[in-house]
């Protein structure tokens, strides 16, 4: 009954975002139900993307408080990106999505990877065989949490947590598969590096 209510007023939502180029936290709750469905443009969706966007703050990312942070990203964006926590597997909305573009860091919109570079691995998150610029706009940090020795990735630019690094990625390119988390980027059409 929810997913019904939600669907007919779809087409109110997407006017609203796309005429106003304005979109709320909470709409950010039913953002992979509206990607589903095509209801944003590729540049709505771009509208979306950054939180720095939103915030229309003239800063150094890395000075916007988690106050702020929380005024433009939902609960999970928050979560995942300032508290480096993880989406369920195969719940991303990029995890199955191989469209030609640019992945974006979420929170301050910094091309992270491109297309190109993304392959299905099957752990049940994005996974891309190399950053944009070879690491130009992330950061790896030694990660020694839940008993496990892994790579944590971190946007350079704002300190966004996206996910991790491993070495079992395609022998034939890099050797490194890039596991992202998929609310912590975002996607734009236009490719660029």
């Amino acid at each position: 009954m929810i997913k019904r209510q939600l669907l007919q007023n779809l087409n109110f939502i997407r006017s609203v975002v796309c005429t106003n180029r304005y979109i709320t936290t909470r709409l950010s709750t039913y953002k992979s139900l509206l990607l589903k469905h095509n209801y944003f443009s590729i540049d709505c969706r771009r509208v979306m993307s950054s939180g720095l966007e939103k915030l229309n703050v003239k800063k150094d990312p890395k000075e916007v408080s988690d106050e702020e942070w929380k005024k433009v990203l939902s609960p999970e964006e928050y979560h995942i990106t300032r508290e480096a926590g993880t989406e369920p597997k195969f719940s991303g909305e990029y995890d199955k999505f191989f469209k030609p573009g640019k992945y974006t860091c979420k929170c301050c919109g910094i091309d992270l990877f491109l297309s190109d570079n993304k392959f299905d691995s099957g752990c049940g998150w994005p996974a891309f065989d190399k950053s944009v610029g070879e690491d130009k706009n992330i950061v790896r940090i030694e990660d020694n949490s839940y008993g496990m020795s892994r790579t944590e990735v971190r946007c350079k630019n704002c300190n966004a947590h996206l996910g991790h690094v491993f070495n079992d990625g395609p022998k034939n390119t890099t050797g490194e598969r890039y596991c992202i988390n998929s609310v912590a980027i975002s996607f734009d059409s236009k490719k660029s590096e």
